[in-house]
């Protein structure tokens, strides 16, 4: 593992050094540019940077609660100053936009300094990208915030910014080892957003640290979602399904759902078996139907586009684009029927618990650089609209990191944050008494 300035420490304990006087924003940011320089050309998660020299200054001017720190921010995203390409040779090269996008003008006025792209798969579908799993080796990222997951995992930067269609925040989260928080639908801007699927498309959040993401969460959202504003920890009740409608559970995932039931109860949480209802096996289904026939009208205009350069848009994307047309309108209805209903529901039948747990991803990073690896654990929730974390601190039978998926009710963010920070904490303790254990048996 690397060692920078942001593996040996938190965002919001430099944010407490540099509010206190004693480190200044621009030194911070002087040592992100090195830590990067040195790191990234063996990750390649970024896309582009800008000139240290401003980003330096802008830590200097900054104000506001990110108070200078870097953000990174997924190149699906417009930004004035940085190119954008959407992870796609269509748009390569070309002069950055005239415009932030909504979710940078926010980082921006929040004091976050954006000092550049990370990768994205192509329009934030599953062509892979170049970039290298830091905490996996020889394993993807995942996709399709695979630049953002990376450059956090590596600890180049405190914080990243992602987006979830289907699984693309939760799933490389789980696969680097760090922090993913998908919000609820609509809590963080999408405007200026390259658009897969306007039903589905949620900016996500990237730390290490889950204060951190949930100071990030404040900071970009204006609710009050930092730890320290949330009440004070108390004993949740945990629902635990039995069996999933989209496959059985895999030995990986199995051992890291061991660690997490077993770290919550020690930390005085009630586990409760739960039988996941009907309306998950329909949402898991829509989802492919809303994605479909919302992607087919987003990027039409770019196969249209392609049409004269083939090699400028992947076959993978193609052959989905050409399965996506044929999604029909009453279909789409009835899958976005689905949808609605099941968002009226869910709250109800999650009453007897505080929240879910399950696997962020059915196994370890897969092997190799081939896929993205699967998003089966993440699709209804995204179609739900509910906020969820992955958790850190569990691993898979190969020793390679699982996280914890928490789901919440639709708009329970700040609880589940909550929730989170103690999971991971309880993941920490029970790892720091194993080894402690170990240790002292051999």
């Amino acid at each position: 593992m690397t060692s920078t300035i942001w593996t040996r420490t938190t965002a919001l304990a430099t944010l407490a050094q540099v509010a206190a006087g004693v480190r200044k924003a621009a030194d911070a940011m002087e040592q992100t540019y090195s830590a990067i320089a040195q790191h990234d050309p063996a990750i390649g998660a970024f896309s582009c940077l800008a000139e240290a020299g401003l980003a330096i200054d802008g830590a200097t001017r900054a104000v506001g609660p990110l108070a200078g720190l870097p953000v990174a921010v997924k190149d699906i995203f417009d930004t004035r100053d940085l190119p954008t390409a959407y992870g796609s040779p269509l748009y390569a090269g070309l002069a950055p936009p005239r415009s932030d996008a909504a979710i940078v003008g926010v980082i921006r006025s929040a004091g976050g300094v954006v000092v550049g792209k990370t990768t994205t798969t192509e329009f934030a579908y599953l062509e892979p990208t170049a970039t290298r799993n830091p905490n996996a080796p020889g394993r993807t990222p995942g996709g399709s915030s695979a630049g953002s997951a990376a450059a956090v995992a590596a600890g180049l930067v405190p914080w990243a910014i992602g987006t979830q269609t289907g699984g693309s925040t939760i799933r490389p989260a789980s696969y680097c080892g760090i922090v993913g928080f998908k919000p609820s639908f609509g809590l963080l801007p999408t405007a200026g957003l390259k658009c897969f699927s306007w039903s589905l498309d949620t900016v996500g959040l990237f730390a290490r640290d889950m204060g951190d993401v949930a100071w990030l969460a404040q900071a970009l959202s204006g609710r009050p979602l930092a730890l320290a504003a949330l009440p004070a920890p108390r004993r949740w009740t945990v629902g635990v399904p039995g069996a999933y409608p989209w496959g059985d559970v895999s030995p990986s995932a199995a051992a890291a759902m061991a660690q997490g039931i077993e770290a919550w109860r020690r930390a005085g949480a009630t586990i409760r078996a739960v039988e996941l209802p009907p309306m998950v096996e329909a949402l898991f289904n829509a989802h492919a139907a809303v994605q479909g026939w919302e992607a087919w009208r987003s990027l039409a205009g770019d196969l249209d586009m392609a049409s004269s350069h083939p090699q400028s848009m992947s076959l993978q994307l193609r052959s989905y684009l050409d399965e996506a047309r044929q999604v029909d309108d009453p279909t789409y209805a009835a899958a976005q029927a689905t949808a609605h209903l099941a968002r009226a529901r869910f709250a109800d039948w999650l009453a007897p618990c505080d929240f879910l747990l399950t696997p962020s991803a059915p196994d370890e990073a897969p092997v190799g650089f081939a896929n993205t690896g699967p998003s089966t654990y993440n699709r209804a929730w995204t179609l739900l609209g509910s906020p969820c974390v992955s958790v850190p601190g569990a691993v898979g039978v190969n020793g390679h990191p699982m996280g914890l998926q928490l789901i919440g009710a639709p708009g329970e963010d700040g609880p589940l944050l909550r929730a989170a920070a103690a999971l991971q904490q309880a993941l920490a303790v029970a790892a720091n008494s194993n080894s402690g254990h170990s240790r002292t048996t051999t």
